[in-house]
């Protein structure tokens, strides 16, 4: 398969933004350094993030990475 998911808890709703926008973020970069040498292109195309029964936000990956 070309497309993949990964779920993956990074906080709770009683974090303070900064603190969930940090743990996003080193999720996101450790996933980029793991990224396999024969992929090509974009590895993570789009992240969401919602709570457990909670509609999902699309995330700003270009921010995230910095």
């Amino acid at each position: 398969s070309k497309q993949s998911d990964i779920h993956a808890g990074v906080g709770k709703i009683s974090f303070e933004s900064s603190k969930l926008c940090q743990n996003v973020a080193s999720l996101l970069k450790a996933l980029v350094e793991r990224k396999p040498s024969q992929v090509k292109g974009h590895y993570i195309r789009s992240a969401v993030i919602s709570t457990t029964m909670g509609p999902g936000i699309r995330l700003d990956l270009a921010s995230l990475l910095k």
